[in-house]
């Protein structure tokens, strides 16, 4: 399974709902950077992703957008095989 990393905040629900549906498709380990912890951070998930808002999910190397965005992916049969 791909490494998945994901930028958030403690008290988006967004993130939540990210982190529950990577979890029901079998992801066991998700690296989350806490960008309300260090504002160093959001500048980093900015310049990477282009975007502002939380959570920003990366699977691999493949930046995958937000909540709305992995939702799509699985709705569209894509998640799991992005996740193998």
């Amino acid at each position: 399974m791909k490494k998945v990393l994901m930028y958030s905040t403690a008290v988006c629900p967004y993130c939540i709902r990210a982190e529950a549906l990577l979890k029901q498709r079998g992801v066991s380990e998700i690296e989350k950077v806490r960008i309300d912890l260090d504002p160093a951070q959001r500048a980093t998930m900015m310049e990477r992703t282009g975007r502002r808002t939380v959570p920003q999910i990366y699977i691999g190397e493949t930046h995958v957008g937000g909540y709305d965005d992995l939702a799509a992916l699985d709705r569209a049969d894509k998640l799991v095989p992005m996740l193998a």
